[in-house]
């Protein structure tokens, strides 16, 4: 029997109550081309098409909108490899509210110049998330600002769950759901949503070969700390913290299974979203085709993937499309 989820269907359902009218209901569509490899229905979650595009303007309004105005007032701030720092940033801005972004020096730079456009202070500390996290811990302690994290914290969590919501709404009847994993937000959330109204429904995480701390730390049965790696999927990167109090415990208890996909296989995933389902994705968003159209997902009935994020690179990405560019962005090995 499977533990109680430390973010419940209940809180999912707030979240989703919380955020009405301030992010989108993302479109679902039908792969054909997918439906043939996979020989059972497949169905894109195009959450990319979210507003800041990316799936972390849900965790991030719902944190923000969780505060109260006396907090809000003192400032957010928060770690992130790029799309939670947007989001936030994006939400901070909606609400009169100042954030400021920790980054990596890892981080894309195209990812680093939105997060300014959005009038966030960026700071750019050492070479991994951890110590990006650090300057945040500085922060909060001398300046008194609130911590909104990328992923272990209850409101974010419930907020990315509200993406599950979604996905049931959208194909009741879905077996399967594949889902980025990286710190565990999203997957956690879509999890806790998903088997709090359909139990028998499988979550698998993916992520990417270089890096993958959430798998490390589920192999271990602990948090661990791994060494981050340039890949394309960099919005998988970063390291799930050491006192990790929520998504290690919930992947842990919620996942079906967790799969682990190559630099190559990344790419080309990224190249068919692009030539066969029109789509314009980063890494992070492409594994769950990746992970398809290299048969390492089976399913007895309809598959849904979410492609999670699109703030990729142009220029990294139309070199992925025309076969030219490495398979690790250049300048960050």
């Amino acid at each position: 029997m499977r533990a109680q989820p430390f973010v419940s269907l209940d809180d999912i359902r707030t979240a989703s109550t919380r955020i009405a009218g301030r992010v989108s209901q993302t479109p679902m569509v039908h792969s054909a081309a997918l439906e043939e490899q996979a020989g059972v229905a497949v169905y894109l979650k195009l959450e990319h098409h979210q507003t800041t595009g990316s799936f972390k303007l849900r965790g991030a309004t719902n944190a923000l909108l969780s505060l109260s105005p006396t907090e809000r007032a003192r400032g957010v701030v928060a770690a992130s490899t790029g799309n939670h720092g947007r989001a936030l940033a994006y939400a901070a801005q909606a609400e009169g509210a100042l954030a400021t972004i920790c980054m990596s020096r890892l981080v894309p730079e195209n990812k680093v110049l939105e997060i300014r456009r959005l009038g966030a202070e960026v700071r750019i500390v050492g070479t991994s998330q951890d110590e990006a996290q650090t300057e945040v811990d500085r922060l909060v302690a001398e300046k008194g600002m609130i911590m909104v994290p990328p992923f272990d914290h209850p409101a974010v969590i419930a907020g990315q769950g509200t993406l599950g919501l979604d996905i049931l709404e959208q194909v009741p009847e879905a077996e399967t759901v594949l889902v980025p994993l990286s710190g565990g937000g999203l997957a956690a959330g879509v999890a806790a949503a998903i088997k709090g109204l359909k139990p028998k429904t499988r979550i698998i995480g993916l992520t990417m070969e270089r890096g993958a701390a959430m798998k490390a730390s589920l192999d271990a049965g602990r948090p661990v700390l791994v060494e981050e790696l340039p890949s394309l999927a960099d919005s998988l990167g970063g390291g799930i913290g050491l006192d990790n109090a929520l998504t290690l415990a919930m992947c842990r208890d919620l996942l079906d299974d967790v799969i682990l996909l190559s630099e190559e296989e990344i790419a080309v995933g990224m190249r068919h979203a692009y030539a066969v389902e029109r789509e314009i994705v980063e890494g992070a968003g492409a594994v769950g085709i990746a992970a398809l159209l290299s048969g390492r997902v089976t399913s007895g009935g309809p598959i849904v993937t979410i492609l999670s994020g699109r703030n990729v690179d142009m220029i990294l990405h139309r070199r992925i499309i025309n076969g030219t560019a490495s398979l690790v962005p250049e300048g960050t090995a």
